[in-house]
């Protein structure tokens, strides 16, 4: 009888490397303590080991948080395993328990639930729950559940803390410009101080917020955060009673210690107001003062209710010089308010110093529109349909960014005013400017 040998040929190494699991493991502290990162980088080296010993599974990588709160979808780490897991890099998910991966339900069964819908399994270590197994969204619901009442057990201490603080007259936190809180105590941060001093006085002088918020970035003042200062960081920060030195307590409150939305108070919680509590900024008698000349204002300019109106070109076009984007403005055109045009906000609100920016008249946006789509006229639904962003590298330039990826660029010239407009047009024109500005200074 002859013999037959078959000769067996072992599995090549790419495909042994398709049939291994891609594991990586998430990890999370809750505070930044020393203690608390020396636990982070423990979690790290014991998941690079565990998952690098074990054959059938491929090192993904260990994706760590520090001081996030649970209850936060914004974890950066976090957010890189979704993206890598719905990028199909990742087959499973190690983490120490339901609690260190999220705290909020509904966040955390959606997040399981997207990620079974892209096979990709979650192991929670102390529950020994894989979330691919059958009984694995029913334990995970009810897991999930208790660790939302852990982080509303700990929200009520938190409240029942500052409630005690609000008691004793004490803020919780202070964060507002021209103070900075030391300890229990409000200390003047004066080069700050000056600047409010300054808005105060350009404000009973009469001007406006445009202006006031000019002054101060023409002067070198900054917002806190080194921004320029806009017009709406005036008023209310003018109104403010710690500038008087008082202080009004629970101004804002937080209904839901999942989401952490804060919400005005309207007489939802109580307040409490203590008077004379710290060194003010401003005299009494000024404080007084800009809230009544805020009130006269208030009633006097009360803007009328208007529709709001969305153009074609609304939320399109964008200033490459400083990144704003343009909005849609009535110029004055021989008496008549008849001349639209694109005007870029930063130009607009402060100035040419800060962007210098031209306008675009409306009628050569849209035959510069007409233009890039090939059309003998602009069609405000075939506009919207293949163009995605105008771009505004510099004055007399249009740049046509498709849907498509492709990208056209034009130029346009503004015709002189002089072939349009007469000596009368000229001088209607200035007479309206002047009555406009002489409004706009007097604007809240």
């Amino acid at each position: 009888m002859e013999r037959k040998i078959t000769r067996l040929i072992p599995l090549s190494i790419e495909h042994t490397a398709l049939q291994m699991k891609r594991v990586a493991a998430y990890a999370r502290v809750s505070n930044g303590k020393d203690a608390m990162l020396h636990s982070l980088s423990a979690q790290i080296s014991y998941y690079s080991k565990l998952i690098q010993k074990t054959p059938s599974w491929e090192y993904a990588g260990v994706y760590a948080d520090e001081a996030v709160t649970g209850t936060k979808s914004t974890r950066a780490e976090f957010q890189r395993l979704l993206a890598d897991c719905r990028a199909g890099k990742i087959d499973m998910i190690i983490t120490k328990s339901v609690s260190r991966f999220a705290r909020n339900t509904l966040t955390t069964l959606q997040v399981i639930r997207e990620l079974k819908a892209l096979n990709v399994d979650v192991y929670f270590e102390e529950q020994n729950i894989h979330t691919l197994g059958g009984d694995g969204e029913f334990l995970l619901t009810l897991l999930a559940v208790y660790a939302q009442e852990e982080a509303r057990s700990v929200s009520e201490n938190q409240k029942w803390r500052i409630k005690e603080n609000f008691d004793q007259g004490l803020p919780w936190t202070v964060t507002m410009y021209g103070y900075r809180q030391v300890g229990g105590d409000l200390e003047i941060v004066p080069e700050e101080a000056a600047a409010i001093r300054m808005a105060a006085d350009l404000y009973l002088q009469g001007q406006g917020g445009i202006q006031i918020a000019r002054a101060l970035n023409a002067a070198g003042y900054r917002t806190r955060r080194g921004n320029l200062w806009r017009r709406n960081h005036i008023a209310d920060l003018l109104s403010n009673e710690k500038l008087a030195g008082d202080l009004l307590l629970q101004k804002t409150y937080v209904v839901d210690p999942i989401d952490k939305v804060n919400r005005k108070n309207n007489g939802e919680r109580r307040q409490v107001k203590v008077a004379d509590n710290h060194e003010p900024i401003l005299d009494r008698d000024v404080y007084e003062h800009l809230l009544a000349e805020r009130e006269r204002r208030a009633v006097k300019y009360a803007p009328e209710v208007r529709e709001q109106h969305t153009y074609p070109f609304t939320g399109m076009i964008v200033c490459e010089k400083c990144g704003a984007s343009f909005r849609r403005k009535t110029a004055n055109a021989g008496g008549k308010y008849e001349k639209k045009v694109w005007i870029c906000v930063t130009y607009n609100t402060h100035g040419k110093a800060h962007c210098a920016a031209k306008q675009i008249p409306e009628d050569i946006l849209e035959e510069a529109a007409a233009q890039a789509l090939g059309l003998p006229k602009f069609d405000a639904e075939e506009f919207s349909r293949r163009v995605q962003q105008i771009r505004v590298p510099e004055n007399g330039a249009l740049i046509f960014a498709f849907h498509n990826g492709t990208t056209t660029q034009l130029s346009w010239e503004n015709p002189s005013r002089r072939h349009s407009w007469t000596e009368a047009a000229r001088q209607r024109a200035s007479e309206q400017a002047a009555e406009n500005r002489r409004a706009r200074r007097c604007a809240i």
